[in-house]
């Protein structure tokens, strides 16, 4: 049996076999962290999100969105008008994790600098 059957309800994320190792590749990519960053900042449209994240494509962001939504991080609002009206913003739960992430992002953007350095350094 694995160490994740033989657990509590809380997630072993070092388990081959937790639900949890999905969860955190959800919300550690490169869109889902730019994602989670701006509906931090409040609610934003489709087309919103896609000019504040500079190089996403349309399919990426829409296929992120979709993912948060199923994983229970945002919620989209569809208003019933003419052109279609969609809003995304977090959830709670959502919210928690943008913390996260933005505290994650703030401390790569304070660091980049350090960062460069050592990647030119080994570069060498």
């Amino acid at each position: 049996m694995s160490t994740y059957a033989t657990s509590h309800l809380l997630g072993q994320v070092l388990s081959v076999d937790c639900p949890s190792r999905e969860i955190l590749e959800h919300l550690t990519t490169k869109w889902s962290v730019l994602v989670l960053r701006c509906l931090s900042e409040g609610v934003h449209r489709f087309s919103e999100l896609k000019q504040r994240i500079e190089g996403v494509s349309e399919k990426m962001l829409a296929q992120t969105l979709k993912v948060l939504e199923k994983d229970g991080f945002l919620i989209r609002t569809v208003y019933p008008v003419v052109p279609p009206k969609v809003e995304y913003q977090l959830t709670i739960l959502g919210a928690q994790a943008a913390e996260k992430m933005t505290m994650l992002t703030g401390w790569i953007e304070r660091n980049l600098p350090e960062i460069l350095e050592n990647k030119q350094r080994v570069a060498k």
